[in-house]
């Protein structure tokens, strides 16, 4: 019964072994852990140069279809209230 109650996974029998075993477990979690925050910063900085090129590539695009609309920069209008144009006069009108 005392037996059952202390066993805690780790092998009693040797504790030069019981030692190796508490050695490797803590380099590989820690292992685990430098190469886990490592790959989250890549993936981090990936993310963000993506959302970077995606974000100034929309920018282009509405920049570019805002002039495409108006096919020219807006023209400033004249403040005088001179309508500029041609016009033709038409002859042999038939309702005249």
């Amino acid at each position: 019964m005392k037996y059952s109650s202390l066993n805690r996974g780790i092998p009693a029998g040797n504790p030069i072994a019981n030692a190796l075993v508490v050695i490797v477990g803590t380099l590989a979690i820690g292992a685990s852990i430098v190469l886990g925050f490592f790959a989250f910063v890549v993936l981090g900085s990936i993310v963000l140069v993506l959302g970077a090129i995606i974000a100034l590539r929309v920018w282009w695009f509405n920049r570019r279809l805002g002039k495409q609309e108006t096919g020219q920069p807006p023209r400033q209008e004249p403040k005088g209230g001179v309508i500029e144009g041609e016009y033709h006069v038409v002859k042999g009108d038939k309702n005249s």
